[in-house]
C-alpha cells in the first residue's frame, strides 16, 4: 500500500478530553491518519477522515516541529491543574514513520523532563519497545495499553492486515514487564480468537480493557454501521 506523507505544523497539540475520554484531561495525536489502516477504525467516519478525498489508511501528516509546540502547552496546562494524556485517540504512536521522524519520542523528552499527572500511552506497536527507558523514567505516571484483539494471526490479517503481527506484541508486552512499565492489553474492539486467548494474556499483564464495536466507536454503533464490517465477517462465515 502506498502512503503519501505530509509535513504540517499545528496550530496545538493538547486537545481537550471529551466524550469518551472525558475520563483525561487531555489526548495528544503525534500525527493525523495511521498507516495500520485498521478496517474497524472509528477514526475512519470522523471528519478528521470523512472530509479527505483519500482511502483512510493511504496518508498521514506528520506534525512539525511538534515538540516545541508541545512543551509550551503541557507547562501551561500544568500551571491550571491536573494534565492527564491520552496519547494517542485517533491514530498510533508508534506507526512505522515514527521510526524516521521520532515525534513521539520527542514529545516522551518533553514529558520526561516535565511529567504529567499520568500518561497512557496506546498503541499496537512493538516500536514502543525503543523509548522504554524513557517510559520507565515516568514510573506510575504512565501506562502502555497495547491493543490485541484476538491471539489469531489469520483473524489479525483478516481485519488488520497492515497492522503488527499478535506474536510481536504479546512479546512486548513481556518486555514491558521485565522493565517494570505499568501495561495493560486492549481486546478493542473483541476479535474472535482462540479458547486459549485469557491464558496467553494471564502471565502478561494483570489489567485488561474489553471493547465492543457499540461502546468503542464513540457513536453507538452508527460508525461502525456506516463502514459495512458485517461483510468481512460474511467472508469468515461468522455469526454477525
Amino acid at each position: 500500500m502506498t502512503i503519501e506523507y505530509l509535513y504540517k505544523t499545528p496550530k496545538t497539540l493538547l486537545n481537550k478530553g471529551t466524550v469518551f475520554l472525558s475520563g483525561y484531561s487531555h489526548s495528544l495525536n503525534p500525527y493525523t491518519g495511521c498507516a495500520f489502516a485498521c478496517s474497524y477504525c472509528y477514526v475512519r467516519q470522523m471528519p478528521v477522515s470523512a472530509f479527505r478525498n483519500s482511502e483512510w489508511g493511504t496518508w498521514v501528516d506528520i506534525k512539525k516541529d511538534a515538540a516545541l509546540t508541545f512543551q509550551k502547552e503541557l507547562l501551561r496546562a500544568k500551571a491550571k491543574g491536573p494534565v492527564t494524556i491520552f496519547m494517542s485517540s485517533s491514530t498510533d504512536p508508534y506507526q512505522p514513520i515514527e521510526h524516521k521522524e521520532k515525534i513521539t519520542q520527542s514529545l516522551l523528552e518533553i514529558m520526561v523532563d516535565n511529567p504529567p499527572d499520568f500518561l497512557l500511552v496506546q498503541t499496537r506497536s512493538p516500536l514502543v519497545r525503543r523509548d522504554m527507558k524513557m517510559l520507565q523514567q515516568l514510573g506510575t505516571k504512565v501506562r502502555v495499553s497495547m491493543t490485541v484483539e484476538t491471539d489469531r494471526e489469520d483473524i489479525r490479517k483478516h481485519f488488520t492486515p497492515y497492522a503488527p503481527p499478535i506474536p510481536a506484541r504479546l512479546k512486548t508486552l513481556q518486555l514491558l514487564a521485565e522493565f517494570g512499565i505499568p501495561a495493560q492489553v486492549a481486546i478493542a474492539p473483541v476479535l474472535p480468537s482462540s479458547e486459549g486467548f485469557a491464558e496467553i494474556l494471564r502471565p502478561l499483564v494483570n489489567r485488561v480493557c474489553i471493547d465492543d464495536y457499540f461502546m468503542g466507536d464513540g457513536s453507538g454503533g452508527k460508525r461502525t454501521h456506516r463502514m459495512d464490517l458485517q461483510a468481512l465477517y460474511r467472508n469468515l462465515e461468522m455469526e454477525e
